[in-house]
């Protein structure tokens, strides 16, 4: 695999940093090309070597967020890590990059990130809906697996943007008696 130049990475950091600053100051649809530019001090054409437009640079930040998340959930499996314990390692990271989800997740472009965020979960959780509980026998897995996903997304979401009002461990272990009655 061929090393990247420092400088390469250095640029970009600074462009996805640039831009998740500009969206705390204003509506990403305001936010142009030379906006970013300006903030993250490199040329017009330094973003466009590396992204289509803005909304592909945001894109790629977003991706870069879900398969971070992923590695955190392969490592748990790993580790063998319980359903709690897992969930700490997320809900840690979200507090790391308090910044950038805070900040998507109250602009118009939290559903771009929420339906990635879905996709993951489903992903993730497809296999561990138990309909042998008393509890599920009744339902459809599909629907167990949509309101678990949709609980947990929405819980991340309150979460955040209240401000993390409880540490990562404690929203990790009440999300996780709650997720633990339907799996």
């Amino acid at each position: 695999m061929a090393k990247v130049d420092r400088r390469i990475t250095k640029s970009q950091e600074a462009i996805k940093k640039a831009v998740i600053e500009l969206m705390i100051e204003k509506n990403f649809d305001d936010i142009t090309i030379q906006n970013i530019a300006d903030r993250a001090n490199v040329n017009r054409g330094t973003i466009y070597l590396h992204y289509l437009d803005k909304f592909d640079l945001l894109d790629k930040i977003i991706d870069e967020h879900i398969n971070k998340l992923r590695v955190l959930c392969e490592s748990s499996v790993e580790m063998d890590l319980d359903f709690v314990d897992s969930n700490v390692g997320w809900f840690e990271y979200f507090e790391s990059n308090y910044s950038f989800f805070s900040t998507l997740l109250s602009s118009s472009k939290a559903s771009a990130f929420r339906s990635r965020f879905q996709e993951l979960l489903i992903e993730e959780m497809k296999n561990d809906i138990d309909t042998t509980k008393v509890i599920n026998r009744e339902l459809n897995e599909e629907v167990i697996l949509q309101f678990i996903v949709t609980s947990f997304v929405g819980i991340v979401e309150w979460w955040i943007t209240k401000g993390m009002p409880c540490p990562p461990r404690v929203i990790a272990v009440q999300l996780g008696i709650l997720l633990d009655r339907n799996l």
